[in-house]
């Protein structure tokens, strides 16, 4: 199937170089390169949302790091059949940090 095929209606406009430079700047925020695309994307949807992902790598990161403090701690109980006041407060640290993530992220949805 060609690219173009269904597409049999021709749009024609202008813009002037302020136009043309914000819509430059708002496609590389997007990360695309096809003009014809994001013009589609625009007048179709009227908007694009791009989701800032720094905040789920963020977090993810800390739940890995919660889970191998859990698998650490588990693994030490059951050798020494011992909890130690320690190992709980860095879980309680590791807990409240993802939690803080969390949020951030909640508020940012917020704004959306």
């Amino acid at each position: 199937m060609r690219y173009s095929e269904g597409r049999t209606i021709g749009l024609f406009t202008k813009v002037s170089p302020e136009e043309k430079a914000l819509i430059d700047k708002k496609m590389k925020l997007l990360g695309t390169n096809n003009l014809r695309a994001y013009l589609r994307k625009m007048a179709v949807d009227g908007y694009v949302i791009l989701l800032d992902m720094g905040c789920f790598v963020e977090m993810i990161k800390l739940l890995r790091t919660i889970s191998n403090n859990i698998n650490q701690i588990a693994k030490r109980c059951n050798e020494t059949r011992n909890i130690y006041a320690e190992d709980v407060e860095d879980l309680r640290r590791g807990y409240a940090k993802t939690w803080e993530a969390v949020n951030e992220l909640l508020k940012k949805f917020e704004t959306l």
